[in-house]
């Protein structure tokens, strides 16, 4: 599916949001949306299946259900969407486009939720974005394809699997980020505080940049969560 663009969502227990998700990334113009799921109690399968996605089953893990769509995949270009998030219009035309100057990139972000500390929250993420060029997760990571995959795709790690995505993309070549937003869920800032929530992922960041290993890093997240 040359010059098209597949969405990949894992997921995990996510009926609340998941028909948004997959209704967004349709109206973004993606050519075939994939969720990846990791064994729902709720009727998250059965949400996506209904809004035209093609499910997944059977991996636990997010890097290996985001590797399992992209392996499933058969446009030129990749999105790796979070369950709670939702792409703006036109996304996939943009990305095409953004991978013709970059080989990685993202969206800036703007929080769901109305609250001043989550504007915040979405300046310092989009601050920090604009000077590393390395996109997280909740940006809706994009690639193409044959690179991803040449690369090995994302490492099957318990936790930092985004980081050490955009981090390799970026020592291979120009990333970038663009300046539309996807939509997000601020319910874990909203949950933990902002400022408890920033310090925990820089935390994790900073433990992983020293070797930690990432089963211990995937503890202390659960443990702060």
């Amino acid at each position: 599916m040359a010059g098209t663009v597949s969405v990949v969502i894992p997921t995990l227990d996510e009926e609340a949001q998941i028909a948004a998700t997959v209704d967004s990334a349709f109206a973004a113009g993606a050519a075939e949306v994939f969720v990846c799921d990791g064994g729902s109690s709720d009727r998250t399968v059965e949400i996506a299946r209904g809004h035209g996605a093609t499910v997944i089953t059977g991996e636990t893990m997010r890097a290996r259900q985001a590797n399992r769509g992209a392996e499933a995949a058969r446009s030129e270009a990749l999105i790796f969407l979070h369950a709670d998030t939702e792409l703006p219009a036109g996304a996939a035309a943009l990305v095409t486009g953004a991978l013709e100057r970059w080989h990685f990139g993202g969206f800036r972000l703007a929080f769901r939720e109305r609250s001043a500390r989550l504007r915040v929250a979405a300046a310092m993420i989009n601050l920090r974005t604009a000077i590393t060029h390395c996109p997280w997760g909740d940006q809706a990571q994009f690639v193409r394809r044959d690179e991803l995959l040449a690369g090995g795709g994302f490492r099957e790690i318990a936790i930092m699997e985004d980081y050490e995505l955009a981090v390799r993309m970026k020592g291979r070549g120009p990333t970038g980020v663009l300046p539309q937003k996807v939509i997000t869920s601020g319910r874990r800032f909203l949950e933990r505080g902002v400022l408890r929530t920033a310090f925990t992922n820089w935390r994790i960041v900073s433990a992983w940049r020293f070797g930690a290993d990432p089963e211990s890093l995937a503890r202390m997240y659960r443990r702060e969560r």
